[in-house]
């Protein structure tokens, strides 16, 4: 993990590999940001034409690399796009200030120690900075770098491996001393460090990552941080019926687990409680999934991995709030034993469900635990899951869908969501597709229509929460896993989706403030 420290030092008197800078679009050119001014004295007050005669705008992700002036003490200067000039100088969008940090730290890997000379002058500028140039200084390099044992005996025994992320990340003009900027701060490295393993868990290989090897990660995790962890085997889901995670895992060689975290404060006034699908491994099962679609499938347990960072991030900061996180872990593979076609379930709630599409696995699993954490009364349920592919097609591969039984939740929650940077748009729930679920021969069935699939699995999950429970489903599809290059602070591959907008709900119930 990078090391963030708040630096007293000055930009032009810091020893590092390099300074980051903001550039916004002006009208007429590239406008530096506040926190450049000592880098732009250092260039006798020219670093903007220089920028401009290089062909930098200022335009959102853009980065210009120039040798630094004389009067620096780092090489080269790192000139980061913020986007348009805002009305007011000095209020930067924090996600602007998140993105920008990120291409930086991404631009710097293999350096030791970079000054970030960005907006800073707030404490939730700092703290964007922060989050930003962490999230953007991450790389998933465990099974890379490995012996060559094909190279002569006299060469390396290992490859040079990898570039590494950049080291440090010396945060400039906010003020060390302040307690404001210093929980500001370690707030941002405890939120980064769990959004970072839960990229880990997602990224991990499924021949290493299933549900029992989940669970022991979730237990190890549970130990360090003070972290109640329970873990229902085989055994335990078939004596208590879990009949939709039973079903869905009972194919696989890896057996299915239901994990619950529970972290309390004793002057915890409220609980909320989160679902996660953790389908570590998702094949389709009988309904199998065609050619070109199974290769990102160790992706299907992000919404686990989200749940499970959330508790831990919240257990790290001591909220005074309960929050209990519940991972549904299964594998969904196809063999003699999996579950098939018009095979009908007997769920933990005591419905039974027939399945129609062994792909339609999600729903199943988290039904069992919708049921099983509605038992506990808490006074919210937000669960997670790359439910659909519905949802990507109604609102691409960035932005994730919220839908509720409470309108006002529903709101509090994208609000929240659009709030930390993480791209929402609220759906609803049309009673009209219920009827698309009947079946003939079980309570219900476990598809309904076509058209609007992302909104009938919603409505599939609202049947299995507890009657007076206010609960929000947020399908994140679209951006849980990235396959294209690599953006602002988002990496190629696993992003650590939704767990910023669980830890601000979490923030904001221990304020009184649920929604």
């Amino acid at each position: 993990m990078t090391a963030l420290t708040l630096s007293t030092a000055g930009a032009a008197t810091l020893r590092a590999d390099a300074l980051v800078v903001g550039v916004a679009k002006g009208v007429k050119g590239p406008v530096l940001a506040p926190g450049s001014e000592a880098v732009d004295k250092a260039f006798d007050g020219k670093l903007a034409a220089v920028l401009a005669t290089l062909g930098a705008t200022g335009a959102e992700g853009e980065l210009t690399k120039l040798p630094a002036a004389s009067g620096l003490k780092a090489p080269v200067v790192v000139a980061v796009g913020l986007g348009a000039v805002p009305d007011k100088e000095d209020s930067y969008d924090a996600e602007a200030l998140r993105r920008a940090a990120g291409t930086a730290a991404r631009a710097l890997s293999g350096s030791k120690k970079a000054g970030f000379a960005l907006p800073a002058g707030s404490v939730e500028d700092a703290a964007a900075v922060a989050e930003g140039a962490l999230l953007g200084s991450y790389a998933f390099t465990a099974y890379q770098g490995g012996e060559n044992k094909l190279a002569p005996k006299d060469a390396k025994s290992k490859d040079s491996g990898p570039k590494q992320p950049l080291a440090e990340v010396a945060l400039l003009g906010g003020k060390p001393r302040d307690k404001a900027y210093k929980a500001a701060v370690e707030r941002a490295l405890a939120l980064v460090e769990e959004i970072n393993r839960a990229r880990d868990l997602i990224n991990t290989p499924p021949n290493d990552l299933y549900p029992e090897s989940f669970a022991a990660v979730a237990a190890t995790a549970g130990k360090e941080h003070g972290i109640k962890v329970q873990v229902l085997d085989e055994k335990a889901l078939v004596k208590g019926g879990y009949g939709g995670i039973l079903g869905v895992g009972q194919g696989s060689t890896h057996g299915p687990r239901l994990v619950k975290l529970a972290y309390t404060h004793p002057k915890a006034e409220k609980t909320l409680a989160l679902v996660g699908k953790g389908i570590t491994y998702d094949s389709g099962g009988i309904s199998l999934k065609p050619a070109g679609h199974n290769e990102t499938m160790k992706c299907d347990m992000s919404g686990a991995a989200a749940v499970f960072a959330a508790v831990v991030t919240a257990a790290r900061l001591g909220l005074k709030v309960n929050v209990t996180g519940w991972l549904a872990l299964a594998e969904n593979m196809p063999s003699g034993n999996a579950t098939r076609p018009g095979d009908v379930l007997r769920m933990y709630s005591g419905k039974t469900v027939e399945v129609l599409n062994t792909d339609a696995e999600g729903r199943l699993v988290l039904a069992d635990a919708l049921t099983r954490a509605s038992e506990e009364k808490p006074d919210a349920i937000v669960d997670v899951a790359t439910l659909t592919g519905a949802m990507v097609m109604a609102l691409g591969n960035r932005t994730f869908g919220i839908m509720a039984n409470d309108d006002a939740f529903r709101t509090s929650v994208h609000e929240i969501a659009e709030e930390v940077g993480e791209a929402s748009w609220p759906m609803p729930l049309p009673a009209d597709l219920r009827k698309g679920m009947d079946s003939p021969t079980a309570d219900m069935a476990n598809m309904g229509e076509r058209m609007g699939g992302g909104l009938v699995a919603g409505l599939f999950l609202k049947e299995f929460v507890g009657e007076g429970i206010a609960w929000a489903h947020l399908d994140i599809a679209g951006p849980a896993y990235h396959e294209g290059a690599p953006y602002g602070y988002t990496p190629k591959g696993g992003t650590g989706s939704a767990v910023r907008t669980l830890v601000r709900l979490a923030e904001r119930t221990a304020d009184g403030d649920l929604g």
